[in-house]
């Protein structure tokens, strides 16, 4: 025998006594049988030169079932749960056929098939044929299928189309540029900036005599609408000069009988104090108007506009007679301590669309209706003349009344009640209109540059008033050649 066939003898031998085979019949030897359930004789392999049934009694142990998967399936077998190591055991590669495969001839006629060794307990098992006659329950589970991609979600419907199909909407067109404020009106800017530069001079003495260089103001009665606005001219912010414009807005009473003044005044330019006596002459005519309040509104309701221009212009002449006054006061001549005065008169009452005018000097009222102006400046008719000399007596020395109309006390008779012709006007609102009282500074670029003129009928003529900023932005508009102070009085007639 060869030194092969030897050493498979003895490994036969190790096998048969591993499991207790010591008779050619599969009886159980002294180390006990083949595992539980499993026949006799369909386990192990046969011992060697011991016949296996039908076959021919000289034949040998067959080379097939002494492989090395044989083995590790048979241990499984006896040491394992049921259905281990009972899967057949895998064909031999045509390399290996010749030496390990037996002869067609020397495998006994009954012996049960091989089967392949399971897949150890710690690995994953591959799928397999199941042998006939094994329950479902053994099926080796096949390993799930590797994660694929989620599908991704797409709209179903009649309206649903795929993304990369639908119409693609044509992109936005590019906004606007924006819309640079206008700040001048003209070829070239005006020759001063625009913003304030120097501050007026301050006496410590009388800080109370400091005008600041705007003034606003805003309110709403009825079925008007107030905006007002004051500042100082380019001219004035470049040289620290005060502001020469006043303005007053005031009311007396409430409800329905209130009564609302608007005073706009103007000092002499050049001349030292001019922004007292405007501020003089908007505080005096301010009280002559408060204190007769009540029958002025009611002139002004029934609209009785004889006796309010009579009446006006006795308030006008007493408050021009008190700066002339003042002016002798102050030791100067009284020509110089004055003011152009330019008012308004509001009902609060919402059924009276009767707006009033009266004043004396320079400056402008203007209407704003259907985006066009018109130039509402009364014809003079009364010019301001000397007041007669007045008699005294021997005994008291003392100037005698003055008529209505003509202020009392010093000067009276040698200066005129008013510098310039009373001027009035009273018009009916109708609902869109705009009626515009401003200072001559406003006036004069208004009447003289038709472009001024348009882009405030532009920003005027929206159907909501502008707010008190916005109102400011448009009436500081300037214009090359206008640098004066300039003040703005609007009310719009809802």
């Amino acid at each position: 025998m060869s030194e092969q066939g030897a050493r498979r003898g003895q490994e036969d031998d190790w096998w048969r006594q591993l499991y207790g085979e010591d008779d050619a019949e599969g009886g159980a030897g002294a180390g006990g049988g083949g595992a539980a359930g499993d026949p006799a004789g369909s386990r192990a392999a046969p011992a060697a030169g011991a016949p296996t049934g039908a076959g021919p009694a000289d034949v040998g142990p067959a080379e097939a079932s002494d492989t090395l998967d044989e083995r590790v399936a048979s241990v499984l077998r006896t040491v394992g749960p049921p259905g281990w190591g009972d899967r057949p055991p895998p064909q031999p590669t045509p390399a290996d056929a010749p030496d390990r495969a037996a002869p067609a001839g020397d495998a006994p006629p009954d012996e049960t098939p091989p089967r392949a060794a399971p897949t150890p307990p710690d690995e994953t098992p591959t799928p397999g044929p199941v042998p006939p006659g094994e329950p479902s329950a053994r099926r080796v589970p096949s390993p799930p299928p590797p994660p694929s991609e989620p599908i991704p979600l797409k709209a179903t419907g009649p309206g649903a189309r795929p993304r990369d199909v639908a119409r693609t909407a044509p992109p936005p067109p590019p906004p606007p540029p924006p819309v640079q404020a206008v700040t001048y009106i003209g070829d070239r800017p005006p020759t001063y900036e625009a913003e304030p530069a120097a501050l007026p001079a301050a006496d410590p003495a009388a800080l109370d005599e400091l005008v600041p260089d705007t003034a606003l103001e805003g309110a709403q009665y009825g079925s008007l609408t107030l905006r007002a606005a004051s500042q100082r001219g380019d001219s004035a912010r470049y040289r620290g000069d005060v502001r020469r414009d006043a303005l007053l807005t005031a009311r007396f009473g409430a409800g329905r009988h209130a009564l609302i003044l608007v005073a706009v005044a103007t000092g002499r330019p050049a001349v030292e104090g001019a922004h007292r006596a405007a501020r003089d002459a908007c505080g005096w005519i301010g009280g002559a108007v408060g204190r007769s309040y009540t029958q002025l509104a009611e002139d002004i309701r029934a609209d009785r506009r004889g006796d309010l221009k009579a009446g006006l212009q006795r308030l006008t002449d007493r408050s021009y007679g008190k700066l002339r006054a003042r002016a002798l006061e102050r030791g100067g001549p009284p020509e110089q301590y004055t003011a152009a005065l330019r008012c308004l008169l509001l009902s609060a009452d919402p059924d009276c669309r009767t707006r009033v005018f009266f004043g004396v000097g320079a400056g402008g009222l203007f209407r704003l209706r259907d985006g066009a102006w018109t130039d509402l400046e009364p014809v003079a008719t009364d010019h301001g003349t000397p007041a007669p000399l007045p008699e005294t007596t021997r005994a008291t020395d003392a100037p005698a009344r003055p008529g209505p109309g003509l202020p009392h006390g010093p000067g009276t008779a040698e200066y005129p009640a008013r510098p310039e012709p009373f001027l009035f006007h009273a018009a009916f609102a109708r609902p869109g209109d705009a009626l515009l009282l401003c200072s001559a500074g406003l006036a004069e670029p208004l009447r003289q540059e038709p472009a001024f003129a348009a882009h405030l009928a532009d920003r005027w003529s929206t159907p909501e008033p502008p707010g008190l900023v916005p109102f400011l932005a448009t009436a500081q508009l300037r214009a090359k050649g206008h640098a004066k102070d300039r003040t703005a009085v609007a009310v719009w007639e809802a």
